[in-house]
C-alpha cells in the first residue's frame, strides 16, 4: 500500500474508532434510579366546627324621632305678659310649668261677671220655690184631700225654668273659670322647646302656634327589617316587655350607646320597599353622663336587637357555604363535599343547625376548582378572622 493511501485511509480509522470509544462509553454508563414524586393536592385552610348556643342579633337603621311631639297653642286670645325662660330653642322645662300667661284681666272681669249670674239664678229659684210651697199650701186649704188639677196651680214650671236658669249661670261659670285657666298656659310632661315665636306684648289668637316642644321622657327609633326577621326576636303583645335593643352611633370620633327595648309593630308593610317596620323606644334619651352627649331627635342611628338564643349550632363564615348550599370538609386529608342544614345567615356568618358535627374541619378558604375525594392539604395557619376556632367559642351572629 502505498503512502498516499495511508493517509486518506488514516482519518477513517480515527473516526471508527472515536466511534467505538464512545459507545463503549454509554454501553457501560448505568442509567440513575426512577423516582416517582407523590402527588400533593393544594393547601386549604380551615376550622374546627364547635358546637355552641349561639344569640342571634338582629341588625338594622333607622332615625331618631320625639314620641311626644307639641305645637303649643293658646285656647284663648289675648296679650301675652309673661314667658317661661326656658321658652326658647333648647331650653327644657318641667312639667306643670308655666310656658306663657296670656292677660287675665278680661276673664277675671268674666269669671266675676257669671258669678253674678249664679247669684241672681239662685235668688230665683228661692223665690220660686217659696212662692211655690205658698201655692201648695193655698191648695190644701181649698180643696183638702185632692191633688191640683195642673202644676201651674202650685207653680212647678216657674220652678223648674228657675232651676234651669242656675244650671246655665252655673255652666256659664265653670266656662269662665276655664278660661281664666286658660290664660296660663303648661304642659303635662317633661320637655324640650325645639322652636319659639312669642314675645311679651305679642298678641295672640286662638290656635296660633308659640312654640315647638318634645318630650324628653322618651325617644323612637323606626327600624325597616324583612319580616324574615321576626322570627328571630319578640314583638311584645300589650302588657308584654319587648327584646332589648342597643342604639349607637358615633360623636367626636368615639362610638355611644344607649339601651332601648323594641315597643311594637306598625301595622301594615310598606308597600314599595315591602318591609317591616318595627319601633325601638329608648328611655331618657337626653340624660347626658360619662361623656356621653344627648341623643337627639334626627340622629341616624345603628340599631342592634338581641333576639333568641340558638342551641348547639355551628357558627362559621357565610363564604363558606358553597354554592348549592353545601359546605366543604376535610376527611382523611380528602375533600369531602357535606350537605347542610341552614338556620340563619347573614353578611358574615351562617348558623349550622345539622349536618356538621364537633370537631368536623371545615374549609374556609377557596378553591378553583374541586372533585370529591381530591387529596387537599391543610394549612398550618391561624384560623380566619370572626370565625370558631379550635377549642374556642362561637360569640353571637348579627
Amino acid at each position: 500500500m502505498s503512502g498516499k493511501k495511508i493517509k486518506l485511509l488514516l482519518p477513517v480509522v480515527v473516526l471508527i474508532a472515536g466511534a467505538a470509544l464512545a459507545a463503549m462509553i454509554v454501553a457501560s454508563r448505568k442509567a440513575p434510579p426512577r423516582v416517582e414524586r407523590p402527588q400533593l393536592g393544594p393547601l386549604v385552610e380551615v376550622m374546627t366546627a364547635e358546637l355552641n348556643d349561639v344569640p342571634v342579633t338582629i341588625s338594622g337603621h333607622g332615625e331618631v324621632v320625639a314620641k311626644v311631639a307639641v305645637d303649643v297653642v293658646p285656647q284663648v286670645p289675648g296679650q301675652v305678659v309673661k314667658v317661661h325662660p326656658a321658652l326658647v330653642a333648647g331650653g327644657f322645662f318641667r312639667a306643670g310649668d308655666v310656658l306663657v300667661v296670656i292677660d287675665p284681666r278680661d276673664y277675671e272681669l268674666a269669671v266675676e261677671r257669671a258669678q253674678a249670674a249664679v247669684a241672681r239664678a239662685q235668688v230665683t229659684l228661692e223665690r220660686e220655690q217659696a212662692e211655690a210651697e205658698v201655692a201648695r199650701a193655698e191648695w190644701d186649704v181649698l180643696n183638702p184631700g185632692e191633688e191640683p188639677t195642673s202644676g201651674l196651680v202650685v207653680r212647678e214650671p216657674q220652678v223648674r225654668q228657675s232651676e234651669a236658669e242656675l244650671a246655665a249661670a252655673n255652666a256659664e261659670l265653670s266656662a269662665a273659670e276655664l278660661n281664666l285657666q286658660r290664660t296660663r298656659i303648661s304642659l303635662p310632661f317633661d320637655g324640650v322647646v325645639v322652636s319659639e315665636s312669642v314675645d311679651v306684648g305679642q298678641f295672640v289668637g286662638t290656635g296660633t302656634r308659640l312654640a315647638r316642644v318634645y318630650g324628653t321622657e322618651v325617644v323612637e327609633v323606626r327600624v325597616p327589617l324583612d319580616s324574615r326577621e321576626l322570627a328571630w326576636f319578640s314583638v311584645p303583645a300589650r302588657g308584654e316587655q319587648g327584646a332589648p335593643v342597643e342604639v349607637s352611633a358615633t360623636f367626636g370620633g368615639s362610638r355611644q350607646v344607649w339601651e332601648g327595648r323594641v315597643s311594637r309593630m306598625e301595622a301594615q308593610v310598606d308597600q314599595q320597599s315591602r318591609m317591616v317596620h318595627v319601633v325601638v323606644e329608648i328611655r331618657d334619651p337626653y340624660e347626658v353622663s360619662d361623656g356621653r352627649p344627648a341623643l337627639l331627635p334626627g340622629t341616624f342611628v345603628d340599631v342592634s336587637i338581641f333576639g333568641r338564643t340558638l342551641e348547639d349550632v355551628v357558627a362559621i363564615p357565610r363564604h363558606a357555604v358553597r354554592e348549592g348550599g353545601g359546605v366543604w370538609v376535610v376527611e382523611d386529608e380528602l375533600l369531602k363535599v357535606r350537605d347542610v342544614e341552614i338556620l340563619r345567615s347573614d353578611r358574615q356568618q351562617t348558623l349550622v343547625a345539622s349536618g356538621l358535627a364537633r370537631g368536623d374541619r371545615v374549609i374556609v378558604s377557596t378553591l378553583d376548582a374541586i372533585t370529591e375525594g381530591m387529596k387537599v392539604r391543610i394549612s398550618n395557619g391561624d384560623s380566619p378572622q370572626g370565625t370558631a376556632s379550635e377549642g374556642g367559642e362561637a360569640g353571637g351572629v348579627s
